[in-house]
């Protein structure tokens, strides 16, 4: 089986070096950047580094590139790909994707599937790419009413093969109303935080607390805005909860209530210990 992995930036060049570990497919690669598509061939992360036109020899494609990105270049190229194709996204948000792209490529006779590899670091591009990067890590497929069922399974299978940990399926707007709040609000607190002035006198005075609170300060801030506004709604209501909850540990510690600020303290205690409970130690 051939495929092919369109954008070789931090999860492409991950999946295309978990694809050369893991199994004996070819991999074929491509990029507008002509540095990342020679250290993916000097790495053997790819097989063969390719044009648009060369997609048609692909059974499978992942498209990781930015969400705009990936609606613009899939409805500009689906008829470069070859009828029968699996086409896969991986992008975090999925509304907003599926809807531009799931009936073209359906009415163009091929196969879509919209997916999300929930893995990532706080580095981006194909320097920071590893082949271990989904270990451990969950695939999130959202199928729709047009997807195709053996499709679906297969996209399954292949995420299994390159190492991810499980698969889950959600709709669309379950996704993205779920990511909002395990993905894009800790990058909007952690954005926020490290806006105190006070960050520049932190040397001697920051452990762990500090590194796990900032790691996702360090983002794309070109990708994530996209993400970002193709969720609106569901990232800005859970923007409110937050807000509405530090206005309660602002109150406390203003009127020097102990028992409320413990009651909050212990409350965020176990709520986060019922989460681990529910979901395995994730």
């Amino acid at each position: 089986m051939k495929i092919a992995v369109v954008g070789l930036g931090l999860i492409g060049g991950s999946l295309c070096k978990a694809i050369k570990k893991r199994t004996s497919y070819t991999c074929l690669g491509l990029d507008t950047d002509a540095e990342t598509c020679r250290m993916a061939l000097e790495q053997e992360a790819v097989d063969e580094i390719i044009a648009p036109a060369g997609l048609a020899a692909a059974d499978v494609v992942f498209l990781c590139l930015h969400p705009r990105q990936t609606i613009e270049f899939l409805l500009a190229h689906l008829g470069d790909t070859r009828p029968g194709a699996l086409l896969l996204d991986t992008c975090g948000v999925k509304g907003a994707v599926v809807d531009a792209v799931d009936r073209p490529v359906h009415e163009a006779g091929r196969l879509f599937v919209g997916c999300h590899p929930m893995a990532g670091r706080e580095f981006s591009g194909f320097a920071y790419a590893v082949d271990d990067l989904f270990e451990r890590a969950s695939f999130i497929v959202t199928p729709t009413a047009l997807t195709d069922p053996a499709a679906l399974e297969q996209a399954e299978r292949l995420a299994m093969e390159i190492g991810f940990a499980r698969t889950v399926r959600a709709a669309p707007e379950t996704h993205d109303r779920i990511i909002a709040f395990t993905s894009q609000l800790a990058h909007v607190a952690s954005s926020a935080y490290v806006k105190s002035p006070t960050i520049e006198r932190r040397a001697g005075f920051s452990a762990g607390s500090f590194l796990d609170l900032t790691r996702v300060a360090r983002l794309n801030e070109d990708m994530w805005t996209d993400l970002f506004l193709y969720n609106r709604d569901a990232l800005l209501a859970e923007v409110d909860t937050l807000i509405a909850h530090l206005g309660e540990y602002r109150d406390a510690l203003k009127d020097n209530d102990a028992d409320r600020l413990r009651a909050l303290l212990r409350d965020g205690r176990e709520r986060k210990e019922r989460s681990l409970d529910e979901q395995g130690g994730f």
